[in-house]
């Protein structure tokens, strides 16, 4: 199946939530009114409860409670309720896929995407955009297992879904890898093109000449992840990435357990 029919099977290709795509599209705005997004985001019932929950869960730890949408905007302000309302989209996007643990696929994907945030931070970059794409890095492997189950575990068989062999595996079997796919993804979402730029490169950002940065670092936070969920990691630190991004195996040591910076936002998952 070529990546073409393979968007062209009806079962591969979800519907990003109307507010999902608007907030996606604020990316590229130079200004966008909270009073707005707060209406739109309040028009989604799920999205807004669950934003709530959010709001008023560990990961924040606010000293009062939030009690609705314009709260949480004004609390936790405008960037911090567009990255959690498009996280929470895109795992209410997918409900069930065959052949695939959902809730330990989500549980990677925060990970990373947390230790994508604390990364850009340290590197200066946008931790917005690095938290989103962490969250979506792997997303073309909901597709896959969508479109085409059968040969999707086949090749579960011969290496797990987020394992560091299964993008050589894909490769070779179907002349394409999940992050091609999730790139194909986002662009038919119409996301900015930083988003299928990043989810493209990241599983080689030093491979396609300038240096995605965004890429980079979710590439390290994937790295992380990995070895911290394994129990016997032999996977080294990237350390040709980590030089472009001014970082060391020391650097990332620093980090904070993934469960103290995933803390609250099981909530996004519910």
């Amino acid at each position: 199946m070529t990546l073409e029919e393979l968007f062209d099977h009806p079962a591969a290709l979800p519907t990003a939530p109307k507010v999902v795509q608007e907030l996606v599209a604020s990316f590229d705005k130079a200004s966008v009114s909270t009073e707005e997004i707060a209406r739109k985001v309040s028009l989604d019932p799920v999205l807004s409860a669950k934003l709530l929950r959010l709001a008023n869960s560990a990961y924040y730890n606010l000293s009062r409670s939030i009690g609705t949408v314009e709260d949480a905007v004004l609390m936790l302000g405008f960037v911090a309720v567009r990255t959690l309302v498009i996280s929470s989209g895109l795992v209410n996007g997918f409900r069930t896929v065959t052949g695939l643990d959902l809730g330990e696929f989500w549980r990677h994907s925060m990970r990373t995407a947390v230790a994508a945030k604390w990364i850009a931070k340290k590197t200066r970059d946008n931790t917005e955009l690095a938290f989103t794409i962490g969250m979506m890095h792997a997303i073309g492997q909901l597709v896959i297992h969508s479109a085409m189950p059968e040969r999707a575990v086949a090749l579960d068989a011969i290496a797990p879904p987020l394992d560091q062999r299964r993008l050589a595996v894909e490769r070779e079997a179907l002349g394409y890898t999940y992050a091609d796919v999730g790139a194909e993804l986002a662009r038919r979402w119409q996301f900015p093109a930083v988003f299928s730029d990043a989810i493209a490169a990241f599983p080689d950002p030093l491979g396609r000449g300038a240096v995605d940065r965004l890429a980079a670092i979710v590439h390290v936070a994937a790295w992380r992840v990995r070895t911290l969920d394994d129990a016997d990691p032999a996977e080294p630190f990237p350390e040709a990435v980590g030089e472009v991004l001014g970082m060391d195996a020391n650097v990332i040591d620093e980090m904070p357990p993934l469960d103290e910076l995933t803390a609250g936002l099981d909530e996004m998952m519910k």
